[in-house]
């Protein structure tokens, strides 16, 4: 074979072609097997960067959906722990009143509205199936919850739902090419 790669791969030059690089090669570092295994580790990292961020929030979102499944008082539209009682009380200090109006003509409807919603978000974005779309939908519902529940939070930093959001944002962004039905799926109508 020949071409940059080949010249880069024997020491003779850079990949640009541009003679002799003092055995740096293309990645800049002093050479030898050290930089390139520095260079797969880099890859490699790149690759795998979202993860992280993507079983954190895929976790997190299955237990807050889990935990409003399982309490009895939250789905109810008055009392202490409820959902109702919760947006009454964001309702006047929130920064879409008419949001929270909506959610009381059903307190309940919309309790499960969210929990269902975020099991889904949290399984999909896990298993990586649909993985931009689970992403929106995580985005969606705490941009929802940070202009209703947390709005009033000051400063705005102390409120957890606007940094759910950016955390969704990359997701949105990426999607989940990594560990997840989505990939398996493309490379199974590749194969076709």
């Amino acid at each position: 074979m020949t071409g940059h790669a080949d010249r880069a791969a024997d020491g003779t030059g850079d990949a640009g072609g541009r003679g002799d690089t003092g055995g740096r090669g293309d990645t800049g570092g002093t050479g030898g097997p050290d930089a390139g295994r520095l260079d797969r580790w880099r890859a490699l990292g790149s690759r795998y960067a979202l993860l992280p961020l993507r079983i954190f929030l895929g976790v997190t979102f299955v237990y807050a959906a889990f935990d409003k499944l399982t309490d009895s008082a939250f789905f109810a539209a008055s009392g202490t722990g409820s959902i109702g009682e919760m947006m009454t009380g964001v309702r006047d200090t929130s920064a879409v009143p008419a949001l929270v109006d909506l959610a009381l003509k059903s307190p309940a409807g919309f309790g499960y509205a969210i929990a269902f919603g975020e099991l889904a978000v949290g399984l999909g974005i896990l298993v990586g199936l649909f993985g931009r779309v689970a992403a929106l939908g995580g985005a969606l519902i705490s941009l929802s919850l940070w202009l209703t529940v947390s709005w009033q939070v000051d400063p705005y930093y102390l409120g957890n739902d606007l940094a759910y959001l950016m955390a969704w944002l990359p997701l949105v962004l990426a999607g989940t090419s990594v560990l997840s039905l989505d990939r398996l799926l493309a490379e199974r109508r590749r194969t076709r």
